[in-house]
Formats: structure tokens, C-alpha cells, sequence
């Protein structure tokens, strides 16, 4: 039977660890779907660190756009993240600069990718940030990719079985 998850919150609020506690607790076997382009070699560390955490149990896929390439069927998946999948889809590196699709056409790509994706029988354990609930940015791109994330949020709220706010480590149902 298909489930959803959402396990929100701010950075460094336990997310990504909560959602492995839980697919474990669902799965002696779970998947890891890392959406992450690594940028640089700050960030392959943290993958690595990431990796070696999880151990020889876990299958991991590595998968930055097309998550319903992959088939999750009678799976536990943990998704990881919403945010840098979105980025994936903001900043398109396969076109120039002034080719970058609009906050209106990335969202509506990603919202696709997301309903293909979990139009199978598997546990969905999605990570996301709440990179909303700080100041208004003063740079436009970042108040557009602020703007692309939280209706994506929404939208994934929506879907999801459950919520979870993490906040400093605890877990808050909210759905």
C-alpha cells in the first residue's frame, strides 16, 4: 500500500536522521534516493559522511530529476530532499543562463515528477527544508527558489499521509 511521509523543519533539525530511524523501523532493507548535484568537494565530504552513516543495509540511488526512473514497488524509501531536488529543476545545467526555466515552469515539471514517482505501491519518506520561515531575502533569485520550495511543500503536504515538523531534534506531528 502506498504511504507518504513528509518530515519538514529547519537545517540541522534532525530530518534526514529521523527519516532513516524511520525507514528502519519500516524496512531492514530501505532505499536512500540522494537527490543532491554534488557542487563541490565541501559536499562530497558531507555524501560520504551521509553514506558511511547508513551502512551496507541501505540501497542507495543517486538520482537528481527523474526519481520515477527508479521502481520503489513494496519499498521503504527515504527521499533526500525536496529542496535540492527543486534546485534541480530551478537551475537546469543542461541550458544557459538566460534559458533557466521559470519558478512557474519548475514547479509545474516537479509536481509531475512527484505524482509519476509515487504512483507506485512503496513507503515515501520525503525530506524537505522549511527554508521559508526566515527573512524575505534580498536577492530575487533567492526569493523565487523561496517562492518554488514552499509551493512545493504545499503540494507534497497535500499528498502525504503524514507530517513531521523537526524542530531541535524532536519530532512534531502535524498531519
Amino acid at each position: 500500500m502506498k504511504h507518504i511521509t513528509l518530515i519538514t523543519g529547519g537545517q540541522r533539525s534532525g530530518k534526514s536522521q529521523y527519516a532513516e530511524q524511520l525507514a528502519l523501523s519500516l524496512s531492514d532493507h530501505p532505499v536512500y534516493v540522494a537527490t543532491a548535484h554534488i557542487w563541490d568537494e565541501e559536499f562530497r565530504e558531507r555524501v560520504r559522511k551521509h553514506q558511511e552513516r547508513r551502512g551496507a543495509q541501505w540501497t542507495n540511488i543517486e538520482e537528481e530529476r527523474e526519481l520515477s526512473r527508479h521502481n520503489l514497488t513494496g519499498r521503504v524509501a527515504v527521499i533526500d530532499c525536496i529542496t535540492l531536488w527543486c534546485t534541480n529543476y530551478f537551475f537546469d545545467r543542461s541550458k544557459p543562463d538566460w534559458e533557466q526555466p521559470s519558478v512557474d515552469e519548475a514547479l509545474k515539471a516537479v509536481k509531475a515528477e512527484f505524482d509519476k514517482f509515487t504512483n507506485q505501491e512503496a513507503s515515501f519518506i520525503f525530506v524537505t527544508n522549511e527554508i521559508g520561515s526566515g527573512g524575505v531575502s534580498t536577492d530575487a533569485i533567492q526569493r523565487r527558489f523561496t517562492d518554488l520550495e514552499g509551493w512545493m511543500n504545499q503540494y507534497v503536504a497535500s499528498k502525504a499521509d503524514d507530517v513531521i515538523l523537526m524542530v531541535s531534534g524532536i519530532p512534531v506531528k502535524i498531519k
